[in-house]
C-alpha cells in the first residue's frame, strides 16, 4: 500500500459542515481532507543536487563536515582535529571551560574531590573560578532561590502532568516568566538573577515532574520532598528523586560530575546555538531557554542517550556470547547496513561532529562507569560498550568504506553510568538540560553583549519563476 492510500487514523475521520455536524462528507470535502498531508513529502522535498550546485552549507556545515563559523566565544572550547593545508587531520579531543582543561577541573580520580558543578557553574557565568568566599556565596544564592512560586508545584506540575519530562521543562520556564515582574528586563542584575534562578530551580522541577507523571500515568505514589538547604545541586537531585532520600557519597559524587560533562559544549552545538538565536532577536531569557531545553529535546541531540540505550539493548539480546568479537561485530554491520535496530545505519554512541580520536566527556564517563560497575554483575555489560567502541571504527569502515576517524562520543556511556545510579530513563536528557543550564546561560549572556545583530542566514529560493495566478474558480 502506498503512503499516500494508507487510512487515515488523524484529527478526524471526516470533515462536518458546522450548520449540520451529523451529515455524512461529500466527496469533495473527503478530498480536502485527504489534501491536507498526502503531498507533504513531494510538496516539501528540495532536489539534493541543488545544494551541492549552490554550495549550500546544509546542517550548517561545510563539505569536510566543519561547522560553518558563525562568531566568537570565550566560553568554551571543542578540539578535535587541526587544519593542515587545507586537509582535516585527527587530533587527541580537548574540551575547555574559559580556557581551563575540562580534565583539571573535574579530575573524577581525585581522593579529594569536591563536589564541582556549582563551581564549574560559576566559571561559566563569570569568567573566572571562584574563591572560596565567592563559591560559598553562590551556593547560598543557589539554595535561597530553590523555592517554587507559591501553588506552582499543585497547579503547573501535578494538575497539568506530560508524559515527557523536558515538556515539563520547557513550559515551566514560559510560566516562571509570569512570575517574574520584571521578566523584560535585559538589565544585567536581571540576566544573571533569572540564569541562578533557572539553574537552581530546573532540578526541583524535573524531579517534581518525574513523580508526577509516574503518579498520573502509572499510579505509582507520588513523592514531593522537600530540598535540603546546604545540598548540592547533585545531592539535592538525589535526595528528591529517591522515595528514602539515601544515596552514598560515591553516588552524589559521579552525578555531580556527569553534570559537568553536559554543562558546556561550545556555541555550536544546536541547544546552545538555539540559545544565541533566539538572543540576538532579543527576546526575553525565558523563551530563550525554553527554545533551548525544546532543541535539546531532539533526538539528534540530547535524545540520542535514549538511542544509544535503546541500540545497546537490542544487541544485547540478539548476540549469544559477548565476549566473541566476531558476533559483536557481525551485529554492529546489521546495524551499519540498515538490516537491524532503527534501520538508519547509525551506531549511536559513535562518531561526533568535531572529535576525532577521542571525546574527553566520554573518557570521563567511562571511568566512572568502571568505578561503579568493576566488581559487580553490570561488569560484563560495560565489556561489551567497551568491545562496541572498540569494534565500530573497523566495522564501518569494512562494510561501508568510512575510512574517517569515529570515536565514542559522551551518548556511549552515559545512560550506562546513569543506570548504574538508579536514575530513571525519562530524566536522562532533563538532568542534561538541568546541567547544561549554565552553558546556554554564558553564552545568552555573551550574545547580547558582543553579538549586536540579529542571526539571519540566507535561504536560496528552489523557485526559479513567478508561477501564473490561477482565479479559485478555476483551480482544479
Amino acid at each position: 500500500m502506498s503512503e499516500t492510500s494508507k487510512p487515515l487514523t488523524d484529527f478526524g475521520t471526516s470533515i462536518t459542515s458546522s450548520a449540520a455536524p451529523d451529515r455524512f462528507p461529500t466527496p469533495e470535502e473527503e478530498a480536502a481532507r485527504f489534501a491536507l498531508y498526502r503531498q507533504f513529502k513531494a510538496i516539501n522535498a528540495i532536489d539534493p543536487k541543488l545544494y551541492e550546485l549552490y554550495d549550500v552549507k546544509r546542517g550548517l556545515r561545510n563539505s569536510d563536515g566543519t561547522g560553518v563559523r558563525a562568531g566568537f566565544t570565550n566560553i568554551a572550547n571543542v578540539h578535535g582535529y587541526v587544519m593542515s593545508d587545507g586537509e582535516k587531520l585527527a587530533d587527541e579531543g580537548v574540551l575547555s571551560y574559559r580556557g581551563y582543561n575540562l580534565y583539571d577541573l573535574v579530575n573524577p580520580q581525585s581522593a579529594n574531590h569536591r563536589f564541582t558543578y556549582e563551581e564549574i557553574a560559576y566559571l561559566l557565568l563569570m569568567g573566572e573560578l571562584p574563591t572560596r568566599t565567592q563559591l560559598n556565596y553562590f551556593i547560598s544564592v543557589l539554595d535561597n532561590a530553590r523555592e517554587l512560586p507559591d501553588g506552582f508545584t499543585a497547579s503547573k506540575i501535578m494538575r497539568d502532568t506530560s508524559h515527557d519530562i523536558m515538556n515539563m521543562l520547557a513550559r515551566s520556564v514560559l510560566v516562571l516568566y509570569v512570575d517574574d515582574d520584571h521578566a523584560e528586563s535585559r538589565r544585567p542584575e536581571h540576566e544573571v538573577h533569572t540564569a541562578i534562578s533557572l539553574l537552581s530551580r530546573l532540578p526541583r522541577i524535573m524531579v517534581l515532574s518525574y513523580h508526577a507523571m509516574r503518579s498520573r500515568f502509572y499510579g505509582e505514589s507520588m513523592f514531593v520532598h522537600p530540598f535540603i538547604p546546604g545540598q548540592s545541586t547533585a545531592e539535592t537531585i538525589l535526595s528528591m528523586l529517591r522515595p528514602d532520600r539515601s544515596f552514598t557519597p560515591l553516588e552524589a559524587r559521579v552525578l555531580d560530575v556527569m553534570m559537568c560533562l553536559h554543562a558546556e559544549h561550545g556555541g555550536g552545538n544546536n541547544s546552545t546555538f538555539t540559545t544565541r538565536v533566539l538572543s540576538s532577536a532579543d527576546t526575553d531569557p525565558y523563551s530563550a531557554y525554553a527554545a533551548a531545553i525544546g532543541s535539546l529535546k531532539g533526538r539528534r541531540h540530547g535524545g540520542a542517550a535514549h538511542q544509544a540505550i535503546a541500540m545497546h539493548k537490542e544487541i544485547e539480546e540478539n548476540v549469544s556470547n559477548w565476549e566473541n568479537d566476531d558476533e559483536v561485530a557481525d551485529y554492529l554491520a546489521k546495524v551499519a547496513n540498515k538490516q537491524a535496530y532503527d534501520k538508519t545505519g547509525l551506531i549511536y554512541g559513535m562518531g561526533h561532529a568535531v572529535y576525532t580520536t577521542s571525546d574527553p566527556r566520554a573518557v570521563i564517563c567511562k571511568q566512572l562507569a568502571h568505578e561503579l560497575a568493576d566488581g559487580t554483575e553490570k561488569e560484563k555489560e560495560l565489556h561489551l560498550l567497551e568491545s562496541i567502541e572498540r569494534l565500530t571504527p573497523e566495522v564501518l569502515k569494512r562494510e561501508r568504506g568510512i575510512q574517517k576517524d569515529v570515536c565514542a562520543n559522551v551518548d556511549m556511556y552515559s545512560g550506562f553510568v546513569y543506570s548504574l545510579l538508579g536514575i530513571p530513563q525519562e530524566i536522562y536528557t532533563p538532568l542534561f538540560a538541568c546541567s547544561r543550564m549554565a552553558g546556554w546561560a554564558a553564552h545568552r549572556f555573551e550574545e547580547i553583549v558582543s553579538g549586536k545583530r540579529i542571526m539571519r542566514p540566507a535561504y536560496k529560493s528552489a523557485h526559479t519563476k513567478i508561477r501564473p495566478y490561477i482565479p479559485m474558480d478555476e483551480r482544479g
